[in-house]
């Protein structure tokens, strides 16, 4: 028999070896990505692996150019989860090419670079200066989403998600409405996957704001805690918006809602695992489940108006929260439905006297917003973008994601860079 039935071409053993090794690879969560290439080598098996299955919760958008195309992109633009990065640039000037991206980058931007030099002393400066990885050319599709996973994936890394819990000083303050609205805003305003989560599954309301039917959400995951995992919790997600992802509460009387302390510990934790942005929204009561949810939540966020009984419960949440979370910073205040007609109410200011804390956002009574907002399903921000409420929503989304310094101060993990840069002249 003919030796040529058993050759086989490079092209052919390269997608052997691709499919070879990533057969044991976990799905990529829902991240965004945006990759910078110089040459048609390297942006072909990234466009090829942004088509796999396992990438198909990711977002990757793919730039022709190098450090100075992303530089200049993210002025104006938001930077994603993941920014990877191909330069040809000699290790110096990669260097500092890199420096001046750093300074345009949001505070949890992971980088990947792929170069073209094989140099040791390299890859250490580029390590210890927090870029994620730094791969050398030539790639290959396997490669680019087993670096991926090895950041996102790894069962003993920490979970990419921040979650984010508000709470109602009382019931009827718009404590959901504000958390669903942040939750738009940060899915819209930095392209970013926001998972919702409904906690109040007798009466949550997300499902309506959002204008969704979901057959299936999170009493389907709370009562089968055995079956969670970034599979099944996938499953039980409603598309809400492109980057917008709700887990609804069933909304019904047809079952007692009675759980133990532990009961979304498991579900939060998929969640982070899952999606960058993890929101929260707990109802107004204190049980053992609220108030570990509170406790572990990365930001508490509690809404109050300004009167006497909300002034109360606010300052016993806020103090009781300190003791449990005695490691990180308050919870921050939103004071919602300021101002209406003839309502006796506490100022700002002596509000927020006796609790010690600023307001992160004042946001004045308007009800025709707000009700022709809930009455047709939608966002504040979709109803009136230029409205300024809106805007206090969206700075409230900047503080909460990290995003409220101007672009020129700050830091991701390319910060330590900028600094050893500066410290060598």
């Amino acid at each position: 028999m003919s030796n040529l039935a058993y050759e086989t071409s490079p092209e052919e053993t390269r997608v052997d070896t691709d499919t070879h090794s990533m057969s044991e690879l976990r799905p990529i969560p829902r991240i965004s990505i945006q990759a910078f290439c110089e040459t048609e080598s390297v942006a072909s098996p990234i466009e090829r692996a942004s088509e796999d299955r396992r990438m198909a919760k990711a977002h990757l958008k793919l730039h022709m150019g190098g450090a100075a195309t992303a530089i200049e992109f993210y002025q104006t633009a938001p930077t994603p989860n993941l920014i990877i990065l191909e330069s040809r640039q000699e290790p110096r000037e990669l260097l500092e090419s890199l420096g001046q991206l750093a300074e345009v980058c949001d505070p949890n931007t992971k980088v990947i670079i792929i170069g073209h030099y094989n140099d040791v002393w390299l890859y250490r400066e580029l390590i210890r200066s927090g870029v994620s990885e730094y791969v050398v050319a030539p790639i290959s599709m396997a490669d680019i989403v087993s670096v991926i996973a090895q950041i996102f994936v790894d069962p003993e890394a920490e979970p990419i998600g921040k979650a984010m819990a508000f709470i109602g000083a009382k019931g009827g303050v718009g404590s959901s409405t504000i958390a669903h609205n942040v939750a738009w805003e940060m899915s819209s305003l930095f392209q970013s996957e926001v998972v919702v989560a409904d906690l109040d599954l007798a009466f949550g309301t997300a499902n309506i704001n959002f204008d969704q039917d979901p057959a299936q959400g999170i009493a389907e995951a709370v009562f089968a805690p055995e079956r969670i995992d970034e599979v099944y919790l996938d499953r039980l997600l409603a598309q809400c918006a492109e980057h917008l992802s709700l887990l609804a509460a069933p909304s019904t009387l047809d079952r007692i809602y009675d759980f133990d302390a532990d009961a979304f510990a498991q579900i939060i934790d998929t969640a982070q695992r899952s999606a960058p942005l993890l929101v929260l929204d707990v109802p107004h009561l204190w049980s053992g489940w609220s108030r570990n949810v509170l406790a572990r939540a990365d930001d508490v966020i509690v809404t109050a108006t300004p009167e006497l009984a909300n002034l109360r419960n606010t300052k016993n949440i806020i103090d009781t929260l300190k003791k449990l979370r005695p490691n990180d910073p308050p919870p921050k205040l939103v004071i919602n439905q300021v101002g209406i007609p003839k309502r006796p109410e506490i100022s700002v200011a002596d509000f927020t006297e006796p609790l010690e804390i600023e307001p992160a956002a004042v946001i004045p009574f308007e009800p025709q917003l707000f009700g022709n907002a809930a009455n047709n399903g939608r966002m504040l921000g979709e109803m009136d973008a230029n409205h300024a409420i809106v805007g206090s929503v969206r700075e409230l989304a900047h503080v909460l994601t990290g995003r409220i310094e101007p672009k020129s101060k700050k830091k991701s993990g390319l910060g330590g860079l900028l600094g050893k840069l500066k410290r060598k002249k």
